[in-house]
């Protein structure tokens, strides 16, 4: 048997039990590079693995590209490997007014429309994050001053609209504060394999152009910069609280 897991080439044994997820390959770099003693484990694909320390704990970052289908691929190669607390960083775009550009979004659940839990349970089987991951966030965001909210977010496969209408209104009238791509995944795989899970988000946009005027979407922007790296204090913050 290989010593190394086989898509994304992480070892099968000897890596820390806590993890932060990010989607994009140098995202997890620069966070990384927040770590004490960071080092390269794996890069496969889209998915890069570093370890490293923080508050003298060790922890991974690793990165699980675009879209719920593959991210779960990481998230069941780091269960096989023996993590046991997951927390995704990911950025979404905003459903709710008072919901700003930089803010942070700490999921409680998810509306899975993931793409890929619909093969796995059946349809009303929930997404929810555990409960002390939740708690560890928001006391994190708190501490760091980082202005947050906590509630519903959907994970959505699709990520630019086709023929079929987006049922967006509805999602906005039911209260769900933000949308992204892969956090409903990690809850599913998390609740199937006895895992602790949560996620926050930074936002990077306003999804429900109804709710103001915009002039596009452009993550590239200081004001979400600045969200991520608070973003990233906190997840690792609430990480180490986890232990």
């Amino acid at each position: 048997m290989s010593e190394l897991l086989p898509v994304t080439r992480i070892p099968r044994t000897g890596l820390p039990p806590r993890a932060v997820v990010v989607g994009d390959p140098f995202r997890a770099e620069r966070m990384a590079k927040r770590l004490d003693d960071a080092v390269e484990v794996a890069w496969a694909r889209e998915y890069r693995t570093f370890r490293g320390s923080w508050q003298g704990v060790e922890v991974l970052v690793s990165s699980h590209g675009v879209g719920g289908p593959g991210a779960i691929c990481l998230f069941q190669e780091l269960t096989d490997a023996g993590v046991r607390t997951v927390l995704r960083l990911g950025t979404a775009g905003a459903m709710q007014p008072g919901i700003g550009d930089g803010d942070l979004v700490i999921a409680e659940a998810c509306v899975r429309d993931d793409g890929v839990t619909q093969q796995l349970v059946p349809p009303e089987y929930p997404a929810v994050s555990s409960p002390e991951a939740v708690l560890a966030l928001a006391a994190a965001a708190r501490e760091r001053q980082a202005p947050h909210h906590r509630g519903l977010v959907w994970t959505r496969a699709a990520f630019y609209p086709g023929l079929l209408p987006v049922p967006m209104p509805a999602y906005v009238q039911a209260g769900v504060l933000a949308i992204e791509m892969e956090l409903s995944a990690l809850l599913v795989h998390g609740s199937l394999h006895g895992l602790t899970t949560g996620g926050v988000l930074v936002i990077d946009g306003v999804a429900a152009d109804e709710l103001r005027e915009t002039t596009g979407y452009d993550p590239h922007r200081e004001v979400v910069a600045a969200g991520v790296e608070r973003g990233m204090d906190v997840a690792l913050d609430a990480l180490v609280r986890l232990g």
